[in-house]
């Protein structure tokens, strides 16, 4: 309200409630544009690491510092600067597009009410085009888009053989081991070139163009510094025929989470377990659906489990779609045309491997996904002084401006330039 618009509601939820703007375009037949963001936060905890109150936000040089400040409401408040500066350099009292802030509350806690409560307010929310405001650059000095994320479904595994644990000496190598059976059921999830071997898991899967190879490509991508941030580990490894960037990003994955069964305490205890536990996630890219991959290792699981053992695939959930948004896209080319007018050099593109709920988004409204972001991965998102730094922000609060004017022109059912 105090940035000026005229409708501002909380729409409530059986969890965390959302808040909704609406500025109107002066023109009636304008393209009208829902800005996504979220306003909850993730726990401050460790307290005692934070150099200030993480609830009171702090200036210290260029940088604001506070729980939220990039991961989401400085991305959220940067389009509010945004409307002002276009309102102020037009002379007008609307802007040209009509404006639909939609702030989440639930987003960091998976989103859990948030497809109903897009249903519920489906009307009010009918859009040309969704923009995502929760998403990083690659760094201050290469702005950069992100055009999808990848979604996720996981499982837990159990394997059964005997009633009891049995003595090694007197049943081991005559008996089924639980054990035994996952390390071979789990070794056997990728094969020698890294590839996931469920039937059919890549069937779906929207390949990379050749455009975004290249682009992806031109990003100052240094991998020596890339593992150190990665833990320090020792070597990249992942699908071949991909770059580290490309598996990252548009590539999908399972991964071992956590393993355990028989005796893990001190000492030696000479059995063949009774059970054996695992945890697995997928990660998902652009054309998957959760649901396909959940059944898919179900029945991988069924083929693969030995005689004498018996498996139960617990599954929580229905998972998060990956979304998506094509370079060539009108949305998008208006995107990056407004934040290379912002930041004055070429725009490039990125993924995120990190899952939210643009698909919903997407699906619901009907329409399609530009993402415009200003974060950093140093930033701090989700740890202990969080941080965002205020150029950056301010020219976020600038390419939006210019992003109306773009999108006034190009979401038009009749532009010339789409």
């Amino acid at each position: 309200r105090g940035m000026g618009f005229p409708t501002v509601e909380v729409w409530e939820t059986e969890g965390l409630p959302a808040v909704f703007a609406e500025w109107p375009a002066a023109d009636p037949d304008a393209p009208s544009v829902v800005v996504y963001g979220h306003h909850d936060v993730q726990p401050v905890e460790p307290l005692d690491e934070w150099e200030t109150d993480p609830f009171t936000p702090v200036e210290k040089g260029d940088r604001l510092i506070g729980r939220g400040t990039s991961d989401d409401k400085g991305q959220v408040f940067f389009h509010t600067l945004g409307i002002q500066a276009g309102l102020a350099a037009s002379g007008t009292d609307a802007p040209p597009v009509t404006i639909r802030l939609l702030v989440e509350g639930e987003e960091e806690s998976g989103s859990v009410h948030f497809a109903e409560l897009l249903r519920t307010h489906r009307d009010r929310l009918a859009c040309d085009a969704i923009v995502i405001s929760d998403t990083t650059m690659w760094s201050e000095d290469v702005p950069s888009m992100c055009t999808g994320m990848r979604g996720l479904t996981e499982a837990e595994v159990a394997l059964y053989g005997p009633q009891t644990d049995l003595h090694s000496g007197s049943f081991g190598g005559a008996v089924p081991n639980p054990l035994h059976a996952m390390a071979t059921l789990l070794a056997g999830l990728h094969d020698a070139d890294g590839r996931v071997t469920l039937p059919g898991f890549y069937d779906d899967v929207v390949p990379l163009t050749d455009k975004e190879r290249e682009l992806f490509a031109r990003l100052p991508f240094d991998e020596s510094e890339w593992l150190r941030t990665a833990g320090n580990s020792q070597a990249a490894y992942g699908e071949k025929g991909f770059t580290t960037l490309e598996r990252v990003w548009a590539r999908p994955t399972a991964e071992i989470n956590g393993m355990w069964g028989g005796h893990t305490g001190p000492g030696g205890k000479t059995i063949v377990p009774r059970e054996a536990h695992a945890k697995i996630s997928f990660r998902l890219v652009a054309g998957q659906d959760p649901g396909k991959v959940q059944e898919a290792f179900r029945a991988w699981v069924a083929q693969n489990t030995p005689p004498g053992v018996t498996a139960e695939v617990n599954i929580p959930g229905g998972g998060v779609r990956p979304c998506f948004s094509p370079i060539d896209s009108v949305g998008v080319k208006a995107a990056r045309r407004a934040m290379e007018r912002a930041f004055g050099k070429e725009v490039l593109f990125t993924r995120e491997g990190g899952s939210g709920p643009e698909a919903d988004l997407a699906e619901i409204l009907d329409a399609p996904l530009v993402f415009v972001a200003v974060g950093l991965n140093g930033d701090r998102i989700h740890a202990p002084n969080e941080k965002v730094e205020m150029p950056l922000l301010l020219k976020g609060a600038e390419a939006a401006a210019y992003l109306w004017e773009e999108f006034a022109t190009a979401l038009r059912p009749d532009a010339a330039n789409q």
